[in-house]
This record gives C-alpha cells, sequence and structure tokens, in this order.
C-alpha cells in the first residue's frame, strides 16, 4: 500500500534519509528530544519520526490513551524536522518488523534508519523478529547513562559484530545497506519515562 500525505499524517521524499524513533512515549520527556536531535545530527538525517505506539508488546501495562500521548509529544517536540505519528495505528501494526515492512512498502526510496537508545539494543534478541529488523533497515544506536557495556556486550551486537560502523562513520550510516548499524556515545540525560510515571503516580 502506497500512503500519500493525508492518509500517513505526513510526506516522504524518496532519496530522504528519515530516522525512526518508536516507543510509547508515556510520557515524552527531554531524553526523547535529545537524542533526536542527536541522531538528526550525528547520522546526518533529513527527518525523524516519532512512532508513538499504541501499546509495547513487551510491557504487561498499557500505556496512557495514544490521544494523551501524541499531544503531548507534540507539545514538547517542536522542530521543523521532527514528525511526531501514529503510523502503528494508521496501519495496524503492533511489532517493529511490520511497521518497517509498512513504511518501505509505503514510501519507496526513503533510506529509513532505526533509532534507539543504548538499552533497547540491549534486549533487542527479545523483540519480535528482531533480526529481520537488522536485516531491514541500517540502525543507530545512542548511548544512554549507565547501558553502554551492557548494550556492546548484548546478542545482537555479538550476532551483527561484523557489520558494526565505527562512530566515526556515523554519518554515512543512513546510505549503508544492511546488515549495519552505530553505536556513538553522546552526551545524555539522564530521564527515562518509567521513572517519570512513577515520580508522576507519587505525587497523586
Amino acid at each position: 500500500m502506497l500512503w500519500d500525505a493525508h492518509e500517513a499524517g505526513f510526506r516522504l521524499e524518496p532519496g530522504q534519509k528519515v530516522g525512526l524513533l518508536g516507543g510509547s512515549f508515556d510520557p515524552p520527556h527531554e531524553g526523547h528530544v535529545h537524542i533526536t536531535i542527536e541522531a538528526l545530527r550525528r547520522f546526518r538525517l533529513d527527518r525523524v519520526i516519532w512512532l508513538v505506539s499504541p501499546g509495547n508488546p513487551l510491557k504487561a501495562h498499557g500505556p496512557a490513551p495514544l490521544a494523551e500521548r501524541m499531544a503531548a509529544a507534540r507539545d514538547l517536540m517542536r522542530h521543523p524536522r521532527v514528525i511526531i505519528s501514529d503510523f502503528e495505528r494508521l496501519a495496524g501494526t503492533r511489532y517493529t518488523a511490520r511497521t518497517l515492512e509498512a513504511l518501505q512498502r509505503g514510501f519507496p526510496g526513503v533510506r529509513f534508519t532505526w533509532l534507539m537508545g543504548a538499552d533497547n539494543l540491549a534486549q533487542l534478541h527479545r523483540w519480535d523478529n528482531w533480526r529481520e529488523i537488522m536485516e531491514r533497515v541500517p540502525v543507530g544506536v545512542l548511548a544512554r547513562p549507565g547501558r553502554r557495556m551492557a548494550a556492546r556486550g548484548s546478542v545482537a551486537a555479538d550476532v551483527y559484530a561484523r557489520a558494526q560502523l565505527p562512530a566515526r562513520a556515523a554519518g554515512r550510516l543512513a546510505v549503508t545497506r544492511p546488515p549495519a548499524w552505530c553505536f556513538v556515545n553522546v552526551p545524555m540525560i539522564d530521564l527515562s519515562s518509567t521513572e517519570l510515571r512513577r515520580a508522576s503516580l507519587a505525587k497523586k
């Protein structure tokens, strides 16, 4: 299925380098903003799309309503090259591999790069069809506090060791044929949505 700008809520052109940052964003916070700006710069991306998920299959409890999280994300992330999207709801996908399949089919010629924090790389082997994710698109990994060593020693890092680009080549990641991934250390804001939710509940 080809998606037009009205159906998908955004327009992408063939040849564009587009980063994808998926998650529940429950709630979105400055840490998300920070790694997005760093990803645009370090991986030389034209756009980044925040894919606000209807729900995370790895989490036992559902997130806040999607409309609330979308509104909060749009209020927080105000950047002309960043798109806030509920594409997974529109496409009816729950797993990253299927979301990537739908995006690649819907926007042929666009160079997608999956973005994640180092903590997600450490558990990537638990994701549905995780090898397909690595084979479909380049993956940009941005370090988060306390997770560098766990990520570098992860199952995914070991299996795809030969596909790793050095940090100095981060700017080429988006145009490198997958499997390809790059780990970059960046100054990080030590915030997590989980901790923010706990703090919010404690105040109630």
